[in-house]
């Protein structure tokens, strides 16, 4: 794939995957439009050489190439990513009525950058959960796509300080305004919705939801010289397209395997989340005999692909001065001695021989030493797999913004070094 097309496939990507389960929806259709095989966790499943991928929750997936040389000879590669985002996301009985307008209530998911959120034209989108006309309990996705809602900032008139130390009470200050109301409720507007984007469904009544707000904005390619890609959620949908991408590129021989999780930004802990128990569960079923699985782990490799903090040019003194990566310079090795990422010496050189055999850019990352560090995938399922992992990214600016900034070379330089581990070509070990 050329790279002008590989950058309108992830900006399409992005835009319509507002929340988890949109972007594993989104990752799903790429795969079966490429004849990958769904397969059901409560099935019995009958493995046989062949393109698998399976979902749990409706928001995190794995998706694999079962080779047809056993996976206990080259082992299984794999690349790790996470389908969750900093967001707002809408409390159970979220309406407040004050001075006329109908708000939401919403609790802060991650460790969003809230400052950017006021004055954005915000939609809202996410799984819904009813009880059928027919008495059954089901779920579908909605996104109201339209702006329908805004935060809007208090004007500085009534607060000359705001550009001085201006605090946010993430209780009171955020609540978005949908319109001007004194009755209307949330249960009425998505009942409202299901019916217009699932017309074969009749609700009786709203159960449950996990809608979050987003930003209407489209990402797109920006800079005089296009040299930017500018878009919410790029950390980390943007490895999510990036790995499925790749993953297509597999080699039949091999088996390789992609693993986009939910609920890394507010810590893994959860069924579908990766400290919780689904990578090892599709491994086990992959590989039953237990022997043998331990083996082919002890083979294989893990690459945790989350997006890396690039050097500001505004705050340049906050990285440490020999690891300041550049956009559009290459991936990102990440390296932390207190083990905050999972890169070791032997899995950063299976990286950097992969990048530099097939002439792909390549940098490496420390934080400061007197900064905390934050964490990814990488660490979580090298503990709980056993795997060698490293951790890789591509530099990006204003990470957990409403709106990110990242290079327009780096995801497809990415995408070229991951399409060259799964295809067997040019990386350590190929012959």
């Amino acid at each position: 794939m050329e790279q002008k097309a590989f950058n309108q496939g992830l900006l399409s990507y992005v835009q319509k995957s507002p929340t988890p389960f949109h972007a594993t929806s989104g990752m799903a259709t790429i795969l079966e439009d490429s004849d990958f095989c769904e397969l059901d966790e409560t099935a019995k499943w009958q493995l046989s050489p062949g393109k698998y991928f399976v979902r749990r929750n409706q928001s995190s997936i794995i998706a694999f190439v079962l080779g047809t040389d056993a996976p206990l000879n080259s082992g299984i590669k794999m690349v790790g990513a996470h389908t969750d985002s900093p967001c707002l996301k809408v409390k159970p009985r979220p309406e407040t009525y004050r001075q006329g307008y109908l708000q939401l209530g919403v609790e802060v998911y991650g460790g969003a950058l809230l400052n950017p959120w006021f004055d954005r034209d915000l939609s809202l989108a996410g799984r819904v959960t009813f009880l059928s006309g027919t008495k059954e309990i089901r779920s579908v996705l909605i996104d109201f796509i339209d702006a329908i809602a805004i935060v809007p900032s208090l004007a500085i008139h009534l607060d000359r300080e705001a550009n001085k130390s201006r605090s946010i009470n993430s209780q009171k200050d955020i609540p978005p305004v949908l319109m001007q109301s004194e009755n209307e409720t949330i249960e009425a507007q998505l009942s409202a919705q299901i019916t217009k984007q699932h017309q074969q469904e009749k609700v009786s009544s709203i159960l449950g939801y996990e809608l979050s707000f987003y930003d209407t904005n489209a990402p797109a390619i920006i800079g005089l010289n296009k040299e930017f890609i500018a878009s919410a959620r790029l950390d980390n949908l943007l490895s999510c397209y990036v790995a499925v991408q790749s993953l297509l590129n597999s080699s039949p021989e091999t088996t390789s395997l992609i693993i986009c999780s939910d609920h890394e930004e507010v810590g893994s802990a959860s069924a579908a989340g990766a400290e919780g128990p689904f990578l090892k569960d599709v491994l086990s079923r992959i590989i039953p005999d237990q022997e043998e699985r331990l083996r082919t782990i002890a083979k294989s490799i893990m690459v945790s692909t989350d997006n890396a903090h690039g050097i500001h040019p505004n705050f340049a003194d906050k990285h440490d001065s020999n690891h300041g990566p550049l956009l559009n310079k290459g991936p990102v090795i990440k390296v932390n001695a207190n083990q905050r990422y999972a890169t070791n010496s032997e899995t950063e050189a299976y990286f950097a021989f992969l990048c530099e055999s097939n002439d792909i850019p390549y940098q490496k990352f420390v934080t400061r030493t007197d900064m905390a560090c934050g964490s990814t995938i990488g660490p979580i399922t090298a503990k709980e797999i056993g795997v060698p992992t490293l951790d890789v990214g591509v530099p990006t600016f204003a990470m957990h913004s409403i709106r990110e900034l990242a290079g327009s070379d780096d995801a497809y330089y990415l995408y070229q070094a991951l399409s060259a581990m799964f295809s067997g070509g040019s990386e350590p070990g190929a012959d």
